[in-house]
């Protein structure tokens, strides 16, 4: 069974980082959560991104906020895809600076990005990844997108009436 890490930078992450956890519970997939600050334990942030792929690790959800190190760090250290969810910080410039820490990465050191404190995407981008060769979890993909497709449909009814 496919495993995604979801990594903030601290615990007041984690009401963001939280609908990431609900989304991919809600596909059945598993979710190691854990608190990894690039700046104030670098050892093991070290230890996590060299290692995450040998602990039945998928696809790795880092959020972090302010100067955003955290997804780019664990991207240069693992083999792993890693999305990176900006989140909006009380040290944060409007979020800007964290969006653009995450999302303008060199050559070579790939983060997906999701938008401002966009933790639900991320954990359908980071399902989606893993329904690429996992047909159980592609098919609760579908059915998933069925259902948006099914609210949206009932919505428009609604307008007519």
């Amino acid at each position: 069974m496919s495993k995604v890490a979801i990594i903030m930078g601290s615990i007041s992450d984690m009401p963001v980082m939280q609908d990431a956890i609900d989304i991919l519970k809600q596909f059945n997939i598993e979710v190691d959560v854990d608190i990894v600050s690039a700046h104030r334990t670098p050892e093991k942030l070290f230890d996590f991104s060299k290692n995450a792929h040998t602990r039945g690790i998928s696809v790795i959800i880092a959020g972090a906020g302010g100067a955003a190190h955290l997804p780019g760090m664990v991207a240069s250290m693992s083999p792993l895809p890693v999305i990176g969810v900006p989140v909006k910080s009380s040290n944060s410039i409007d979020g800007w600076d964290s969006v653009l820490s995450i999302l303008q990465m060199p050559g070579g050191v790939p983060v997906a990005t999701v938008a401002l404190n966009g933790a639900k995407n991320a954990g359908i981008l980071a399902a989606q990844i893993i329904g690429s060769h996992d047909k159980k979890v592609l098919d609760t993909i579908i059915a998933y997108k069925e259902e948006l497709k099914a609210a949206v449909n009932k919505a428009a009814e609604g307008l007519n009436k």
